[in-house]
């Protein structure tokens, strides 16, 4: 899968795209994310990406013009299954099953705003939809970018070593969260593996779980 992100600070990629299972993937280029800051895009001699907002107001506006020249320079592949994302505080919240719907795409364009947020133009005429990673305000997208692009690689068969462990987690299938784990030892400074975990009678076990999965969604 390819993911192209548009952002004004790259570097901020640099460990996110070197580190861990995401990091083997993009170096064994089983994953690809491309980067492209908007600035290149801008026009000389200032290469100025924002400007003072129409109508008044404090901050500044990221210009359409660097955004979409960059969104035209991005490579395309014939037939290739794509969509275009702006992370905006004002677009639906991000969640498992979005995540999983952008699992079946073979490339994810992802927007970075900053400043105040970007050219209203940009949003009605060049992308297909607007997220949010949740009900607050960030200093810019990239870390919405990188949430997002971790949680849509780690469905992919090629990124997990062992797809089974996707199966029954948080999120999996609905609302629900995922079960409480405990690995040895049995007693750690007085706190204790439930007793039922250590006796081997599975179906104990799976009513214990089901217990303790609706205990960690209330």
């Amino acid at each position: 899968m390819r993911f192209s992100v548009l952002s004004l600070h790259p570097d901020l990629f640099s460990g996110f795209r070197s580190e861990g299972l995401l990091g083997k993937s993009f170096q064994s280029q089983k994953l690809q994310l491309n980067l492209f800051n908007p600035r290149e895009f801008a026009d000389l001699p200032h290469k100025r990406v924002d400007d003072k907002p129409y109508g008044g107001g404090p901050g500044m506006v990221m210009k359409p013009e660097p955004i979409v020249r960059a969104l035209r320079s991005i490579k395309e592949v014939p037939k290739e299954k794509k969509r275009v994302v702006l992370l905006a505080a004002k677009g639906r919240k991000f969640s498992q099953a979005m995540a999983r719907r952008y699992s079946k795409l073979d490339h994810l364009v992802l927007i970075c705003g900053r400043y105040e947020g970007i050219d209203e133009r940009v949003a009605e005429n060049f992308v297909d939809e607007e997220i949010r990673i949740g009900d607050y305000v960030l200093m810019g997208g990239e870390v919405a970018a990188q949430v997002v692009i971790e949680a849509v690689s780690r469905l992919l068969p090629e990124v997990i070593g062992n797809p089974v462990s996707l199966e029954d987690e948080s999120f999996g299938a609905g609302s629900e969260k995922e079960y409480a784990h405990f690995t040895r030892p049995p007693d750690f400074e007085g706190y204790k593996v439930p007793e039922v975990l250590l006796k081997g009678n599975h179906k104990e076990i799976l009513k214990w779980r089901s217990a303790s999965r609706r205990k960690v969604s209330s």
